[in-house]
């Protein structure tokens, strides 16, 4: 079968796809990728097809990256000045993109993959990385544009509904785009791209474990629940070395990362992370922070390394909280520290909590002494340690790109 992945944002959206594409692949079926143009070549060196899908931005753009800096505003300014100013080029990209293939797997940033579906008769699966896109009533989340409605929490389904239903008509005014381009190719101009038109009637893909979030009733009936689909990179990497050699040099350090987005949008948060570990006295390793001064052979500074190789060898993680990052955390069974940016991260910050296996701190609050205060709760208090060490046990444990692959061909076939 000839499958079809379309994908817009970071690389946090591109390797569950990467992960599913290689297995497909390996399983005998041709797959391409339609994502931002910057991704080709790493698309291309792992011997998959590449489309490229406007809008064609950098993904690791400061200025872009600053202008969804807001919590409460990133959403409307990501929604309403990024992606659907070029609805209609995403959507004649993926048109042609889809027209060569059988089935087509969308994330959910791709508002154009319904429509194209739609237009084109295609059968298609929708990728859900995170547990607060689903926006349930049942297990409300803290969504960044209404942090204040997660104490009504335990109020009960029935007003949690009410209250996304209502704020659901509120932004009914962003989708303008989506409905003149419905129109202008013969569509049913009604639609509703935050919540029913990105959960395909065929395949719902939850690619995040129980764990973290289980199972609710107002989830799309079609939802398969797989786990996290890991992918961090292929080929040498120079880093690798120095990190080697670092490790082994002495106690487990604190890994301090913002993933591939925030990265490039700091803020203080390398300075106060460095400053926060020479008061504990601890070795630490930051990756991202090109341009700090370490002050201390007890800190090493890398531009990049997989999560995979450096993660299970640290002693705490401090990280933003995106759904690669936390899912590679709760893999490698280490205490976590969040630093929200955006998104779906506060969200994640809170389940991980829950869990009993970290803590979080506000970006805005973030400092040297915040960082140290949260970093000397999890490094002293063993319940911590416990509780990650168990959960990561449960997270490798899981087959998550095997049983998401089983779904598709499932889908597939299904519908062939």
């Amino acid at each position: 079968m000839r499958i079809l992945f379309a994908t817009i944002g970071s690389l946090g959206d591109l390797h569950p796809c990467l992960g599913l594409a290689m297995e497909l692949k390996r399983r005998g079926h041709s797959v391409i990728i339609a994502s931002t143009e910057a991704y080709r070549s790493r698309v291309l060196e792992l011997g998959v097809g590449f489309r490229s899908l406007r809008p064609n931005w950098d993904p690791a753009d400061s200025e872009l990256i600053s202008q969804c800096e807001d919590l409460k505003s990133g959403p409307e300014i990501l929604f309403r000045k990024l992606i659907l100013p070029h609805l209609d080029e995403t959507y004649l990209d993926l048109v042609t993109a889809a027209s060569e293939c059988d089935f087509m797997l969308a994330g959910e940033l791709v508002f154009a993959a319904p429509l194209v579906a739609e237009k084109l008769g295609l059968k298609w699966g929708s990728l859900i990385l995170s547990p607060c896109s689903f926006l349930s009533a049942y297990d409300p989340s803290l969504l960044v544009n209404m942090p204040q409605l997660i104490r009504l929490r335990g109020a009960g389904w029935r007003l949690n509904r009410a209250i996304l239903n209502l704020g659901t008509r509120l932004i009914g005014s962003w989708w303008e785009p989506v409905r003149r381009l419905r129109v202008k190719e013969g569509l049913n101009p009604a639609c509703a791209p935050l919540t029913r038109d990105k959960f395909s009637s065929t395949l719902v893909l939850a690619l995040f474990p129980p764990v973290l979030a289980e199972r609710q009733p107002d989830w799309p009936p079609q939802t398969v629940q797989t786990g996290f689909t890991f992918f961090d990179g292929s080929g040498p990497n120079a880093e690798l070395p120095a990190l080697a050699s670092f490790l082994a040099a002495g106690e487990a350090p604190i890994v301090f990362t913002l993933g591939s987005t925030a990265v490039s949008h700091p803020g203080n948060f390398y300075q106060a992370s460095r400053d926060a570990a020479l008061r504990l006295g601890k070795r630490a390793v930051l990756i991202g922070a090109n341009d700090l001064e370490p002050r201390s052979d007890q800190i090493l500074s890398i531009p990049y390394a997989p999560y995979s190789e450096i993660f299970p060898n640290a002693s705490v993680i401090v990280h933003q909280g995106g759904s690669g990052t936390t899912g590679q955390a709760l893999r490698a069974g280490r205490p976590m520290l969040f630093v929200p940016f955006g998104w779906d991260q506060p969200d994640n910050a809170l389940r991980v909590e829950r869990l009993g296996s970290g803590l979080a701190v506000a970006r805005t609050e973030y400092s040297a002494d915040t960082a140290f205060a949260k970093l000397d709760r999890l490094l002293r208090e063993p319940h911590f340690a416990s509780r990650a060490a168990d959960l990561g046990a449960i997270v490798r444990s899981q087959q998550g790109i095997q049983k998401s692959c089983d779904a598709v061909e499932t889908a597939m076939h299904r519908s062939s």
